[in-house]
C-alpha cells in the first residue's frame, strides 16, 4: 500500500478525538487506509449480513463482542449503532477508540449530527490523486489519466479501466442508488447518468434533463442530490461577491471519479477521448477534482467555486481564502496561448486580486507578475498549501 496523502491528517485526528469518521465513495481506499493506520483495532464489516443483524438486533451485545478499539466499516448500514457508541464515548473519551467508515454522506452525516456531534472528526477520502496513482503506474498523459481514472484497484491491481468502471457502475451505483431511490425503470436512470456525463463541467438544466429522460423535474433533482451525497457527483457553486455585475447563480456538476465519465460515454481507448467533443469538459473535471482532493486530504473545507457573469466572463475555479480569492483557469491544450489568461485578467480587474494561475496540459511552466502557469499534474500544491500562495 502506498501512503495516502490524507494519512497525516487522519493520524492527527486519531490522537485528538475518540471517534474518527472516514467517508468517501466506495472503492476509494477507506478500509485499506483504516486497517493500515490502525493495525491494533478489531475490524468489523457491517456489509456482512450476520454481523449487521447482530448490530441491529442487539447493539449492546455487538459492542461488547467487538469492543474498542474497533473499525466499523460501512457504519451507515446500521445508523442506530451510533447512539450506543455515543454512550460509550461519553464514559471514556480516550482518543482513537472508534474508526467509522461510510460511503453515503447523506445518511451518515444526518445520523452523526444527531448522535456524535462534538465527539467525532470527519474526513473525506476520494480516489487516488495524480501523485498517488503515479507512484504505482508512473506518469500519464491527460487522456490516459482521464481514461484510467483514479480508483485505487485499477492502479494497484492493474485492472482494465473500462471493465473496472463498468463493474463499478453496475455493482455499486446501480445497486446502492436503486435501493435508496427505489428506481423501477433502470434504463431511464442509465440514460440520465450518460446525459450527465456528456454535460460534465457545465451548468446542468434539471428541467431539460427531465424532458430528455422522461421523468419529472423533481425526480432529476432528487437523483442529483443522492448522487452527490454518495460521492459520485461534486457540485461546484458560483462565486458570489459584490462586483457590481450580474452573476450566474446555478452550480456546475462534476464527477468525483473522472474514469466513470469515460465509461458512461462509451470511450474505449485514450485516443478516442481526444476526438470527443466534450474533451475540454472532461479535462476540466480532472483538474477540479484534483483541487477537491487536495483540500479534503488536508482536512479542509473545499471552498471551491467558479465565476461567471451574465455576458460570459468566466474563471473556471476560484479558491475562497481568508486573504482573498485565488482564481485559476483550466485549459486542456498542450500548447500555451496568451488568451488563456483572459478570464483571469477580467477577474483581477473586478475583484482587485493581484495574482492568479493557469493550469494546462503543457510542460512549460513559469511564474509571472500577475499570473503563473502550471502543468495539471503538479497543480495540487496550489490548494494544499493555499495560505502560502
Amino acid at each position: 500500500m502506498i501512503q495516502r496523502q490524507i494519512q497525516p491528517e487522519f493520524e492527527l485526528l486519531l490522537r485528538q478525538y475518540p471517534v474518527v469518521t472516514l467517508t468517501g465513495p466506495r472503492q476509494s481506499g477507506k478500509t485499506t487506509l483504516a486497517k493500515a493506520v490502525c493495525p491494533e483495532h478489531t475490524y468489523v464489516n457491517l456489509e456482512e449480513p450476520d454481523l449487521r443483524a447482530l448490530a441491529q438486533d442487539d447493539p449492546r451485545a455487538f459492542l461488547k463482542r467487538f469492543s474498542a478499539p474497533v473499525i466499523l466499516d460501512e457504519i451507515q448500514r446500521v445508523p442506530d449503532l451510533l447512539s450506543y457508541i455515543q454512550a460509550l464515548v461519553d464514559q471514556d473519551r480516550t482518543p482513537g477508540r472508534f474508526v467509522l467508515t461510510g460511503s453515503n454522506q447523506f445518511h451518515l452525516r444526518s445520523a452523526i449530527s444527531q448522535s456524535l456531534a462534538g465527539r467525532t472528526a470527519l474526513l473525506t477520502l476520494l480516489p487516488f490523486t495524480i501523485a498517488e496513482a503515479s507512484r504505482l503506474t508512473g506518469a500519464h498523459s491527460r487522456e490516459e489519466w482521464l481514461f484510467h481514472g483514479f480508483l485505487p484497484a485499477i492502479h494497484s491491481e492493474n485492472q482494465e479501466p473500462s471493465r473496472a468502471h463498468r463493474n463499478y457502475l453496475q455493482t455499486y451505483i446501480e445497486r446502492d442508488l436503486r435501493q435508496i431511490l427505489q428506481i423501477r425503470d433502470l434504463r431511464r436512470f442509465e440514460t440520465f447518468l450518460k446525459l450527465l456525463a456528456s454535460r460534465t463541467g457545465q451548468i446542468v438544466n434539471a428541467s431539460a434533463l427531465a424532458n430528455e429522460v422522461g421523468v419529472a423535474h423533481v425526480t432529476v433533482q432528487d437523483w442529483i442530490s443522492v448522487l452527490e451525497s454518495s460521492f459520485i457527483l461534486f457540485r461546484l457553486q458560483p462565486y458570489f461577491r459584490n462586483f457590481g455585475k450580474r452573476l450566474v447563480k446555478a452550480p456546475k456538476l462534476y464527477f468525483t471519479e473522472p474514469g466513470l465519465v469515460a465509461a458512461l460515454l462509451g470511450i474505449e481507448t485514450p485516443a478516442q477521448l481526444l476526438r470527443d467533443p466534450v474533451f475540454g469538459g472532461l479535462f476540466e473535471n480532472l483538474a477540479v477534482v484534483e483541487a477537491l482532493k487536495a483540500r479534503t486530504n488536508a482536512g479542509k473545507d473545499p471552498s471551491l467555486y467558479y465565476f461567471r457573469d451574465h455576458v460570459g466572463n468566466e474563471v473556471d475555479l476560484v479558491l475562497d481564502r481568508p486573504e482573498g480569492p485565488l482564481p485559476i483557469e483550466i485549459k486542456s491544450s498542450e500548447s500555451w496561448h496568451a488568451d488563456f489568461a483572459k478570464g483571469l485578467r477580467y477577474f483581477q480587474k473586478v475583484s482587485g486580486v493581484a495574482k492568479g494561475h493557469v493550469v494546462y496540459a503543457g510542460d512549460l511552466e513559469w511564474e509571472g507578475e500577475t499570473f503563473s502557469v502550471h502543468n495539471f499534474a503538479r497543480m495540487a500544491g496550489l490548494f494544499s498549501a493555499s495560505e502560502k500562495v
